[in-house]
């Protein structure tokens, strides 16, 4: 099924033995990348360890996807780097040209998964940016890591069959900063969505309102703390950061059951919650 909400069952993650290498590593590039703080390697395996099992908990398939030359610290954030669609993958052309060599690693690491095609210069496009509300309506972010001409191929990949939106995105306060689609908006059910109202633009809530859209609106205090960043394991099944006491409350509220994990160095660090960590695969 193609949408954010049905059951998990088949995703790919890359773990920080193959993101991040080492801690050499991970001092040379953390500054250059805008981490918050150099994460800890030990304590990071650790994290993503615990982080796995819950989804395969959740009844998912866990692919490793291997590193390569030429990857950085960003590349533990598998989402961006290609989409899942009815006739396969599409290898996304990053907007952040330091992420240039993660797209290339997906042919041949996910047996099974053929590859529909790829963007190409001088478009971009960045899985951050794109969600399935259903199997025929899309959303696509338009901003600083996905721009017109990425959507425009992304739309003649995906074909007639599928209803395009796009919407513009704010620009982040640096420009090696990032703000996704996904920053500020995750479906977690048919009918609901967790957003962060101040950033939405009212054409596009009054679009997902005409398509009987309910909200959960992230306070602001905890907007900035990732808490828009949501990841449905199955329909109101959620799995999000630690520490987030108020989102938390205001999904159990929607009938949401709420799993938590510890992310302060895969997460908080990098800036990239559970739906960056994964790039679903296989829904239903």
């Amino acid at each position: 099924m193609w949408n954010e909400y049905s059951p998990l069952r088949n995703v790919a993650v890359r773990s920080p033995e193959h993101a991040f290498s080492s801690n050499e590593k991970i001092n040379a590039e953390w500054q250059t990348l805008r981490f918050y703080a150099p994460p800890d390697l030990d304590s990071a395996i650790a994290e993503h360890k615990t982080f796995v099992k819950i989804l395969e908990a959740a009844g998912a398939e866990v692919n490793h996807l291997p590193g390569g030359d030429g990857l950085t610290l960003d590349s533990i954030y598998v989402r961006d780097a290609a989409l899942a669609t009815p006739g396969g993958l599409i290898l996304c052309r990053m907007g952040r040209k330091t992420r240039g060599a993660e797209p290339k690693i997906y042919p041949g690491a996910l047996p099974g998964i053929p590859v529909l095609g790829a963007i190409e210069a001088p478009g971009t496009l960045e899985g951050g940016d794109f969600i399935w509300l259903d199997e025929v309506t899309a959303v696509v972010g338009l901003g600083p890591r996905t721009n017109k001409e990425g959507i425009r191929q992304l739309w003649a990949l995906l074909g007639d069959g599928v209803e395009l939106h796009v919407v513009a995105l704010n620009a982040p306060g640096h420009p090696d900063d990032v703000f996704h689609l996904m920053s500020m908006i995750s479906p977690v059910d048919t009918d609901l969505a967790v957003i962060y109202r101040p950033l939405m633009p009212k054409r596009f809530l009054d679009w997902l309102e005409g398509k009987g859209m309910n909200f959960v609106e992230v306070p602001e205090d905890e907007w900035l703390l990732m808490a828009c960043n949501v990841l449905a394991l199955s329909p109101r099944h959620v799995l999000m950061l630690d520490g987030l006491p108020k989102t938390k409350a205001l999904m159990k509220a929607a009938g949401c059951v709420v799993q938590t994990y510890k992310g302060d160095n895969i997460s908080r660090m990098g800036e990239g919650g559970p739906t960056c960590l994964t790039r679903p695969l296989v829904r239903g």
